[in-house]
């Protein structure tokens, strides 16, 4: 039986774990938090999953709350008017496969629990250099899942994928009941406003049980850059309310009833996109492979994370289930990342293009989609897969192309 390390009980480190465990190999995780510990704390992420990321979970059979999360069918989008009397774009378009937002404090303490019952072990204690080298020793194979803390010094920044060397977005989270659900079908609504940032709001299953999340995106300095001085829940739902009065009337009407959901549904922070060496070298001379994002961190403005996450695992499951008896070395590690960047350089670029002012080709696939179903459904369903938008969401003679191929004919 060959024996697997993973550092991190996250999105990818956790099904990727499950799913060797149904192979036949011993499995041990390392976490710095017991379940409950989890279970209590504050949320993490917004962590909106799409079709294809969810089927990686049902593959597994792991998706637990698949008939309980409420479904997201669609994605909307707006842009306010430059007068704030309306919306100079909008549109909107059905998913092929509906999208689900799970509270990772209700997915990761069921799935710790779930691999220990399935024969893995967990260890508690931080992930520092010591503990992996104990761990490198002791195993075939350490992947490192953590995306934070000393772990990822492991894993050099590489400057030519990552064009960012600053945080983009001032981020925020907060999830609220009584918002009044859109119609005529649930979305992501993606209000993006030019120079100040984006807004984004989507049914999701918390601890509570049903609720929505808000998601703010401000650009740094700008008027949406404003969460260093909130210090209690109460003020922290206060300024998200602010934003959408402010800048998004159509939202705030939405909004009149809302509450958070527990004291702990709020987030905020700021970090830096950033892609990385996939293989990291230990003090011993031991390789170590990095895992989702550990090397491959996207700001979250096209909502990627967990979705990377869990088609990064699905990924890597694969790589290992072929490589049989053979050696985890150096060479295949970085044979394995590379799987998993011809799919993630996609995401990494067009999640890096939304972060800069929308070029006139990008504008004109956007305008044209209010009177385009077709090019409604192709941006809208390319969160799915994000491969889909090259060559023509990136190149504006394949956005002309693209256009004259999906855009009615002029009556």
């Amino acid at each position: 039986m060959r024996k697997i390390a993973i550092v991190g009980a996250g999105q990818a480190g956790l099904q990727l774990g499950l799913g060797l465990l149904d192979r036949g190999y011993e499995v041990t995780m390392l976490s710095n938090r017991i379940p409950d510990d989890i279970r209590t704390g504050r949320v993490m992420s917004s962590q909106c999953m799409f079709d294809a990321a969810l089927q990686t979970e049902r593959d597994l059979g792991l998706n637990f709350w698949e008939d309980v999360c409420p479904p997201i069918e669609g994605i909307s989008f707006a842009v306010p008017a430059p007068d704030g009397g309306g919306k100079a774009i909008e549109f909107d378009a059905r998913l092929d496969g509906y999208a689900q937002s799970v509270d990772q404090r209700v997915k990761y303490p069921i799935w710790m629990e779930e691999l220990e019952r399935r024969g893995g072990r967990i260890e508690i204690r931080d992930a520092g250099l010591d503990a992996i080298e104990e761990l490198a020793a002791g195993h075939d194979l350490v992947l490192v899942a953590a995306g934070k803390g000393e772990v990822t010094q492991l894993f050099e920044r590489v400057p030519e994928r990552s064009p960012y060397d600053r945080p983009q977005r001032a981020l925020a989270l907060s999830y609220v009941t009584g918002m009044t659900p859109r119609e005529p079908f649930s979305a992501v609504c993606f209000n993006l406003i030019p120079t100040v940032g984006e807004y984004f709001v989507f049914p999701a299953l918390t601890t509570t049980g049903p609720c929505e999340i808000m998601v703010f995106e401000g650009i740094p300095d700008g008027p949406m850059d404003c969460w260093a001085d909130v210090t209690t829940p109460e003020q922290h739902l206060e300024r998200s309310l602010w934003i959408l009065n402010t800048f998004l009337p159509w939202e705030a009407e939405r909004c009149r009833d809302v509450a958070l959901t527990d004291g702990n549904g709020i987030l905020a922070g700021r970090f830096p996109p950033t892609v990385r060496e996939p293989v990291g070298t230990l003090p011993s001379g031991r390789p170590v492979l990095g895992v989702a994002d550990a090397v491959v961190l996207n700001d979250p403005i096209t909502g990627q994370g967990s979705n990377n996450a869990a088609k990064c695992a699905a990924v890597y499951l694969a790589s290992i289930l072929e490589r049989g008896e053979h050696a985890f070395d150096a060479e295949w590690m970085h044979a394995t990342f590379d799987r998993y960047w011809d799919y993630a350089q996609w995401v990494t670029q067009w999640t890096n293009m939304l972060l800069a002012p929308p070029p006139p080709h990008v504008l004109k696939i956007l305008g044209t989609a209010q009177a385009a179903p077709a090019v409604a459904h192709a941006f809208v369903n390319g969160f799915d897969n994000p491969p889909d938008y090259f060559p023509w969401f990136a190149d504006p003679d394949e956005a002309d192309r693209f256009l004259e191929a999906n855009a009615p004919a002029p009556a």
